[in-house]
């Protein structure tokens, strides 16, 4: 049986991944374009979404509804088209599905990772 230090030790380290990822671009000095900018905030969202989840699962719904509306917002205010429209179908389905989580309206094979 793992533990659970274990995991939880690998999800930070999962998430310091995913925020260094993030800011390399700015560290290499490379051209900063909407699309890099973006995609830092992207990835810096997940880790920190990640973290919140790992650490107090209770709050998997607020986060992943949260999640949803920023990816949507970033992706449609700052990407040009049609990847804008994209991000923001994918903010909306994150949204729609954690709605859908908070009424419990989800089957029961999905809900369990919401409910923990």
């Amino acid at each position: 049986m793992a533990n659970v230090k274990m995991f939880k030790l690998l999800g930070v380290a999962l998430a310091l991944v995913l925020i260094v990822w993030a800011i390399t671009p700015f560290l290499r000095h490379q051209p900063i374009t909407n699309e890099v900018i973006a995609t830092a905030i992207v990835l810096i969202l997940i880790a920190v979404a990640y973290l919140i989840i790992l650490f107090n699962p209770g709050w998997t719904k607020a986060v992943f509804f949260f999640e949803g509306i920023i990816i949507g917002v970033v992706g449609y205010m700052i990407l040009d088209s049609p990847y804008n429209i994209e991000f923001a179908v994918i903010g909306l389905i994150i949204i729609i599905i954690a709605i859908l989580a908070y009424l419990q309206k989800l089957p029961p094979s999905i809900l369990k990772w919401f409910y923990r």
